[in-house]
């Protein structure tokens, strides 16, 4: 009998702690690792060189996955950020009946222009900034806005359908080109209220005999910092909060209103221009240093006096060729209001005509009445004589027309009730599009009943321009809308630029998704993700040679990066003259060669995109002479900008720092495109 062999006994298992699996090793170090694998393993067998690969593999592969994650995020929030708003977007719900001709829309523009830059600003202007040489500030500045409204021009008859810069934007650039237009298109619109308030207050002083000032001074004067004003303007906050009451009754602007306004107020500067020319005295434009020093010697002007530095050295030009771009930069308000004919697109009978017709005759009849006005003021009275809150009414006291001041008081409080009533029906307008869109808060667009009145914008803007109207004078806001407008219509030339060479961008819901899935195919086999077979020689001819006759995702995207690039060294050639003007004239090497240089590059690079195709689509109206004009309209508008005070620069900041916590906070998680792209295809949204 065989004797029975003991049955071999079970290899023995490690402990626990010893077990790689048991002793609860990292899932995204072990990876794709099986279980089986290394149940049984022990630290020890991590000297195995197979198993140290085998982890190794394992972690790179897990750091592979994190990167791609971290570039799919990346490439998510771009698309947020460039995502575009198709055409007909709420067009069947909310399309306005056409009944605007060319007529109501150039009386709408004039009315909504000629306010307090021509009562109130020249006069501010002429005594602080420039002296006679206001006639060229408002040159310059009426320059730099036909160049912008012929961009606007284009799009309103590119975009008929839409009713702000923002829209066009949104439509063509963007969500965060679309938001950034918008936000600083409020600032401009929130300060613009609370200046015309203003000077509809001061206006109203001054016909009383400064009764109202008097008052309000020696019973609330605010001893306070020297950028506010010395006494609470308790007018000006009545009316903004008046009008407020009137907008959330449902009123309607009215184009018969704007006529009646804009003729009186034509009718009262043409009566300034002419008495300007009888009562004027050329020596005015003459003056010396000691003319202005024997006036102050026995002068009570406290406001020249203890407010501001000595009033220039005399001649046309008092305060020399920086007080005219100064003085430019802040005339550039004056012009702001020709943007309310586009809003008014989807009410022109035909807007492929008459926008961009009235957009720029109504600037034309602005410019004559600007240039005209400032020549007749300077005329009249000595520049550092002017009474910067009522010039005109006060000039005509100065020459001995005491009587003629009440007419012209007529046309000042009519100019300024159109021009406020302009600003306060286009700024809730905006603020609740913004909302409705999802960029600004939600609340803001509601809508009252069957009126449709966006209460909530109305009273919210409203409160605020009403506050600023009562605690800050005129010219210290002046400056801040000019930067905030500029910015805005500098994104608006440069969509116009980049428009013009890309392919067809004005899309439809349906040829948006499709546009979409073509672009998702056309970038994974595009030439730009695959090796380059042609060397450097080919890149550079197809740049100076393009192949096709018509624009296409390659060719629009070398226009939009030469753009971008051109923006950029517009920029630092608009710094080096406005921070270093008379180190530059006067030939110093460094910065004539830096200069140099960045105009070669500007020449070049403009070259490159003027080689490109450009969109042959047939519009009505288009710009002229691109690639140049809106490249001179950017360096125009950003040369202003530069003009502007640390002070101005740092409000905006705070300005711009407050829209960027909305927009990335709120606003891109919220917008309503995007949630409708979330949406299952076969859903409906309501838009």
């Amino acid at each position: 009998m065989v004797p029975a062999h003991p049955a071999p006994s079970p290899p023995q298992q490690p402990r626990g702690e010893d077990c790689l699996l048991c002793s609860g090793l990292p899932a995204s170090v072990l990876g794709d690792v099986s279980a089986p694998a290394l149940h049984g393993l022990t630290s020890a067998s991590l000297t195995d060189p197979v198993l140290q690969a085998l982890l190794q593999g394992s972690t790179d592969c897990n750091m592979s996955a994190t990167s791609r994650m971290l570039q799919q995020y990346v490439r998510q929030f771009s698309q947020k950020l460039a995502h575009r708003r198709p055409l007909e977007a709420r067009a069947e719900s909310e399309s306005p009946e056409a009944h605007l001709n060319t007529l109501d829309l150039v009386a709408l523009g004039v009315g909504r222009t000629l306010g307090a830059g021509v009562y109130i600003l020249v006069g501010a202007v002429a005594k602080v900034r420039a002296g006679p040489a206001t006639v060229i500030c408002f040159l310059v500045a009426g320059l730099s806005c036909v160049l912008s409204g012929l961009c606007y021009a284009e799009f309103g008859a590119r975009v008929p359908g839409s009713s702000s810069a923002y829209l066009y934007s949104y439509i063509t650039m963007g969500q965060l080109c679309a938001f950034i237009t918008g936000w600083n298109l409020i600032l401009s619109l929130v300060i613009g209220t609370a200046c015309i308030a203003r000077g509809w207050s001061s206006a109203l002083d001054s016909l009383t005999g400064n009764h109202i000032s008097q008052g309000l001074q020696g019973t609330l004067s605010l001893h306070v910092p020297y950028f506010l004003p010395t006494y609470a303007d308790f007018v000006a906050l009545g009316l903004v909060l008046l009008l407020t009451g009137v907008l959330v009754l449902g009123a309607r602007e009215s184009t018969l209103v704007y006529k009646v306004f804009t003729v009186i107020n034509l009718l009262v500067l043409s009566f300034v221009i002419l008495s300007g020319f009888v009562k004027g005295d050329l020596r005015n434009w003459e003056l010396t240093e000691q003319d202005y020093k024997l006036h102050t010697s026995g002068s009570t002007d406290t406001y020249s006096l203890e407010r501001l530095d000595p009033l220039g050295s005399g001649g046309f030009m008092p305060f020399g060729f920086e007080g005219i771009l100064h003085g430019a930069a802040t005339c550039f308000y004056a012009f702001l209001g020709f943007d309310s004919i586009a809003a008014r697109g989807g009410e022109a009978l035909n807007p492929q005509h008459s926008i961009p017709f009235s957009i720029m005759t109504s600037l034309f009849i602005c410019f004559l009445a600007y240039f005209g006005v400032s020549a007749a003021l300077t005329l009249m009275v000595p520049y550092y004589q002017i009474q910067p809150k009522s010039p005109l009414l006060q000039a005509f006291l100065h020459v001995g027309w005491g009587p003629a001041r009440y007419f012209v008081a007529v046309g000042t409080l009519c100019a300024l009730t159109s021009s406020l009533l302009g600003t306060m029906f286009t700024m809730p307008r905006l603020i609740c599009e913004m909302a409705k869109d999802g960029l600004l808060f939600r609340g803001l667009a509601w809508t009252y009943g069957h009126t449709g009145t966006p209460v909530t914008a109305i009273v919210a803007s409203g409160n605020i321009a009403a506050v600023m109207a009562l605690l800050f004078e005129f010219t210290d806001l002046v400056d801040l809308i000019s930067v905030g407008t500029l910015l805005a219509y500098s994104l608006v030339v440069f969509s116009v630029l980049v428009l013009r060479y890309q392919p067809d961008q004005i899309l439809s819901k349906k040829e948006n998704t499709e546009d979409k899935i073509e672009m998702k195919s056309e970038v994974e086999g595009s030439p730009l993700n695959s090796e380059p077979e042609a060397g450097t020689a080919n890149i550079l001819k197809s740049l100076w040679f393009p192949t096709s006759t018509i624009p296409t995702r390659k060719s629009g995207q070398i226009a939009y990066g030469c753009a971008s690039l051109l923006v950029l060294l517009l920029i630092i050639l608009s710094l080096v003259l406005a921070q270093w003007p008379s180190q530059l004239f006067s030939g110093d090497p460094v910065l004539t060669t830096v200069a140099v240089l960045l105009l070669l590059l500007i020449t070049g690079v403009t070259v490159i995109i003027w080689r490109q195709p450009q969109d042959p689509t047939a519009l009505y109206f288009k710009v002229p002479a691109l690639p140049v004009l809106p490249l001179v309209s950017i360096f125009v508008n950003v040369s202003l900008m530069m003009q502007m005070t640390s002070g101005t620069w740092a409000l905006f900041g705070i300005w711009a720092a407050i829209g960027s916590v909305i927009y990335f906070g709120y606003g891109i998680r919220h917008s309503l495109e995007e949630n409708n792209e979330q949406q299952p295809p076969g859903s409906t949204s309501q838009t």
